[in-house]
């Protein structure tokens, strides 16, 4: 609609043309993931500029999109005094045959106005952005508003998603990568473009990135063993014998091919290990320290605040809203 904000809409097309293939292309670690193909639809093709003056270019008309598995509107501008009754029929017809036809429907923001609109809402509970809480009690009585959630799910199957304010668009991007590609693509979608509580800096949503490919047979058999015991009493000890070289010439091998000292290395595997594990699991932290090869959980605790720049159980609550959702 003219009405749409390009924030919120280029927004959501590029993080979704990357699910499956940024995790990838930014650690050289492959991601195997299902696919989003994300496309813009209006009542016809001919670009045009919205409210702000911003570009947009349709790729279907409402007419061409027959089937669609996910429908997101996005986020309106929309003034507080503005009747949207009897507004957008084209588009409000065709989200309800979409609708019929068991998509998704989503919205963000004020985008829950056209929702209300084509009745979708109607007894059930959404959430809007807060300025828009007057029009739809006033204007649609017969939606439950929860305007305190910044996520809502509703309807048979939970294909009603309403988001809140604007910025609340990547909690919804969020939610339908964990919902149609799991929660672990979910995770690296919210590392890859630093999703959530950003007042750490960025060193929480970090991966280790793949070391580079070599030709070094002993170091790569030391990559090998390392990578089934690195939770082992003196890992780089087993390393040097898995390699079969002597240890002074194993560490400048090592080093040349991967890039990393051997200890280095070590302590990074072990980083990531926990990270999984925090993540995915409700695993005490004393136990995973100990799982991924330290003897004190309070070395363990510093080591992975050097990494990471937080605490394990800080790491633990930024994730954990992944898995809630």
């Amino acid at each position: 609609m003219p009405e749409i904000s390009t924030g919120v809409l280029n927004g959501l097309c590029e993080v979704f043309v990357y699910v499956g293939s940024g995790w990838e292309l930014l650690t050289g670690w492959p991601a195997v993931s299902r696919r989003f193909q994300p496309r813009i639809v209006a009542e016809d093709r001919m670009p045009f500029r919205n409210v702000a003056g911003l570009p947009v270019a349709p790729d279907l008309t409402f007419a061409e999109a027959k089937r669609a598995d996910i429908v997101i509107v996005g986020d309106l501008a929309i003034g507080r005094e503005e009747d949207t009754r009897g507004r957008w029929p084209a588009a409000v017809e065709w989200l309800r045959q979409q609708h019929a036809q068991g998509a998704l429907i989503c919205s963000v923001c004020t985008g829950s106005l056209m929702l209300a609109e084509a009745g979708l809402l109607d007894g059930e509970e959404a959430t809007c952005h807060w300025a828009a809480v007057d029009q739809i009690r006033s204007r649609y009585p017969l939606i439950h508003l929860r305007p305190e959630r910044v996520l809502v799910c509703a309807g048979a199957e939970h294909r009603l998603v309403t988001a809140g304010a604007s910025a609340s668009w990547t909690d919804l991007a969020l939610y339908l990568v964990a919902r149609f590609c799991g929660e672990e693509e979910a995770r690296r979608t919210a590392k890859i473009f630093l999703f959530g509580d950003r007042s750490d800096g960025q060193l929480p949503f970090s991966a280790r990135v793949r070391p580079p490919q070599h030709d070094d047979a002993a170091v790569a058999a030391a990559q090998v063993w390392v990578a089934n015991n690195y939770a082992t009493p003196n890992p780089v000890a087993g390393m040097t014998r898995a390699s079969g070289l002597a240890q002074r010439t194993f560490k400048r091998r090592f080093q040349t091919a991967t890039g990393y000292a051997p200890l280095d290395y070590v302590q990074s595997l072990r980083v990531e290990e926990a990270k999984q594990v925090l993540e995915t699991t409700d695993m005490p932290i004393d136990a995973i320290a100990g799982e991924v090869g330290y003897g004190e959980a309070a070395a363990f605790r510093r080591l992975f605040k050097r990494a990471t720049g937080i605490s394990p159980l800080q790491y633990r609550q930024r994730f954990r809203r992944i898995r809630e959702h």
